[in-house]
């Protein structure tokens, strides 16, 4: 059990969600960020009802101010951030040429520059204590492409080369960084999305499935357990790794 303390963005709902509910079942005293801060505060009262150490923070990662007093707030209320998982994410299902120049930047925005923005505000207090613990959040969409979201797959494919290139840049200085790509996953946000199909959501979601070996989609508490352990003191000479939690959809 850890008593470390652990930031996750976008953890309201989803896979944040689940990844801030392992983190806790670890023992880990754990700050919900996310911008709704209503169901970032039920969830962090749900952990803390359990018996768990948990806040919530209402962070924009795509503003630089929101995300460093974001931080500031957990340091206040929690301690040094001693772990961070970048799962904040936002995409919408469409062809590449229908997609704008706005379209690009907002998907950038999210789910790139958001992570740069969350790392690069707590990465030298782990320096200074010699001790952190990165999870980026990727997608096996930036490992082999995803129909439909050709510029997400590319931000998501960003997130894993900065996460190798990062891990080899603190490697001496005791922080381990990894990525954990989650496939098909049944979410709100997943659930919005296919909604958008009308008639044809279950021929989306039955698609979907049929993809992955084990034959159903993923779930938040799939890919919890996977970033609970890699940020773990077990996992600490794991670093520059790519994990998939996807059921078979991809295998490397």
């Amino acid at each position: 059990m850890s008593n470390r303390v652990a930031l996750v963005t976008g953890a309201a709902q989803g896979i944040g969600r689940g990844i801030a509910m392992s983190l806790a079942q670890q023992g880990f005293r754990v700050a919900i960020a996310d911008l709704n801060t209503e169901v970032a505060a039920a969830t962090a009262a749900e952990i803390r009802a359990a018996g768990a150490d948990a806040i919530e923070v209402r962070m924009d990662v795509t503003n630089t101010a929101s995300v460093r007093e974001a931080v500031a707030a957990v340091e206040a209320g929690l301690g040094p951030v001693e772990v961070v998982v970048n799962n904040a994410g936002w995409d919408d299902f469409m062809s590449f040429v229908d997609t704008t120049e706005e379209f690009w930047d907002k998907v950038l925005d999210v789910n790139f520059k958001g992570m740069l923005r969350v790392t690069h505000a707590v990465l030298p207090g782990m320096i200074e204590r010699r001790f952190g613990r990165v999870v980026n959040i990727g997608s096996d969409a930036g490992r082999v492409g995803s129909s439909l979201e050709a510029v997400y797959s590319g931000a998501k494919g960003g997130i894993i080369a900065f996460t190798k290139t990062l891990a080899r840049e603190v490697a001496t200085k005791g922080i381990t960084a990894n990525t954990v790509c989650p496939g098909p996953t049944d979410t709100p946000a997943l659930r919005h999305f296919v909604d958008k199909s009308g008639d044809d959501a279950d021929k989306v979601i039955g698609a979907m499935t049929r993809l992955v070996p084990m034959k159903r989609l993923g779930s938040p508490e799939d890919v919890g357990p996977a970033v609970a352990f890699l940020a773990s003191d077990a996992a600490s000479f794991i670093t520059g790794q790519t994990l998939s939690v996807s059921g078979g959809l991809t295998m490397a």
